[in-house]
């Protein structure tokens, strides 16, 4: 029998599309609420849901890792994220991207198709009184301006922000593949990533140009902050000359199979989709104007006659103090009858934050049903996000992506080399034994 009340999602990001799915999938019924095509943020232009903006890549798939053990954890919890971006993935070594185009699609068809989910396409502008069905807020770090002033209202503090920044796309026909070459780190033959190799001479001319270029302003009131797991190329250029050599453009395990020698620094691209028609910067989010990105792009090897899919971008995410304001179940403390979701909430990265939209989902549609809220072990990498969410210092409060310094202390002394192994296994045992006692 399906459950009378209908819960309410705003925003059909990541977070939002897999709120709905994971409502949907336990008889209630949900009306999914997103803004495109009537209206669209700074970076967004399609029409689908679950659009990617940033990269394509949802980073490693390797379950010893943190994100890849929160990516095997919501496959069992039956993510429509994480199952579409498995029948959408495109080489990438040994990270999970995608076809940035065909994941959306998917996802959005089979939204769709679900005959307890309502799609409707309009702005919303203002957060919902409480009333006694469930709404979930999914809206993203680029939350409209109007909604976003509502959020803070009802939060009663200034919004957090931080900067981010969006790596350039280039057409493959334009890059000089008789300098390029393919390979993955450490992989022996060809690889899946693209590489443009620089001798010491090319790399130093092309961090001077990158130091003297010219970057889109700030506006005079805002605030430069930015997230230290995305930074512009350009401010890690800053740091010193040798911080791109060991940062984005690290050469080690990629030797030029033409020279069998290692390049003195490496720019790398990613396939943007299967056709292969387009490649992503890897690490080269930007804020540079578009003209220097095109001069200072054009010094690298190999593409000194590139072309622009897309050209980077610069743009203003925004969060809440997630410690002060959000129960473990996602709910607000002052509203339970409202859930957050997604980057909003305080996470950072397209996992994470479908990530809280799965827990958002299942949370709201236990409690439209008469249940009881669930809240992750903290050993699996769900219950591990949770906690940075709602114990960690409100002063001190950043966005994160998920990693091993974010779960419980080892209760005793593990050696370095097993401790991803040994976390996965861990964590994977408690998401089976917590699933199996609130009856999944």
């Amino acid at each position: 029998m399906t459950n009378k009340h209908t819960i309410t999602i705003i925003g059909g990001g990541l977070a939002g599309s897999e709120a709905a799915w994971q409502i949907a999938n336990r008889n209630c019924r949900v009306r999914l609420i997103d803004m495109k095509p009537h209206t669209f943020s700074p970076v967004h232009s399609q029409r689908e849901l679950a659009e990617l903006v940033c990269s394509n890549s949802f980073r490693s798939n390797d379950p010893s890792s943190a994100i890849g053990l929160l990516k095997e954890e919501m496959r069992r919890c039956n993510s429509l994220i994480v199952q579409k971006a498995d029948e959408t993935a495109v080489p990438a070594g040994k990270a999970l991207a995608v076809d940035r185009d065909l994941f959306a699609k998917k996802v959005t068809e089979n939204l769709e198709q679900h005959p307890l989910v309502e799609i409707v396409r309009e702005e919303i502008s203002e957060i919902p009184p409480e009333s006694s069905s469930y709404t979930i807020i999914a809206t993203g770090p680029l939350t409209s301006e109007p909604l976003a002033e509502s959020l803070a209202t009802l939060t009663g503090r200034d919004r957090l922000a931080f900067y981010d920044a969006i790596a350039p796309i280039v057409y493959t026909e334009s890059l000089n593949m008789d300098i390029i070459y393919c390979k993955s780190r450490y992989d022996d033959g060809p690889g899946d990533y693209l590489n443009c190799p620089m001798d010491k001479e090319s790399y130093l001319h092309f961090i001077e140009e990158l130091g003297k270029a010219t970057c889109v302003p700030l506006k005079s009131f805002e605030e430069i902050k930015y997230f230290e797991g995305c930074l512009p190329v350009e401010v890690i250029r800053s740091r010193g000359d040798d911080t791109l050599r060991f940062g984005p453009m690290k050469p080690v395990g990629l030797e030029d199979p033409k020279t069998g020698k290692t390049p003195y620094a490496v720019v790398q691209l990613r396939k943007e989709n299967r056709q292969e028609t387009t490649y992503n910067m890897v690490g080269f989010q930007t804020k540079l104007t578009y003209s220097e990105q095109k001069r200072i792009f054009s010094l690298i090897p190999g593409m000194e006659k590139v072309e622009f899919a897309r050209l980077g971008s610069i743009h203003r995410n925004t969060f809440i103090c997630a410690p002060e304001l959000l129960q473990p179940t996602l709910q607000f403390k002052t509203r339970p009858d409202l859930l957050l979701a997604g980057q909003l909430s305080g996470v950072e990265g397209y996992i994470e934050s479908a990530a809280m939209g799965l827990l958002a989902g299942i949370n709201s549609a236990r409690l439209a049903s008469g249940n009881s809220p669930v809240i992750p072990p903290p050993e699996t990498a769900l219950g591990a996000l949770i906690r940075h969410l709602t114990e960690s210092e409100p002063k001190k409060f950043q966005p994160s992506n998920i990693n091993f310094g974010l779960f419980p202390l080892w209760e005793k002394k593990v050696p370095k080399k097993l401790k991803g192994r040994l976390r996965a296994e861990k964590g994977l045992e408690a998401l089976q034994n917590w699933m199996k006692d609130e009856e999944f």
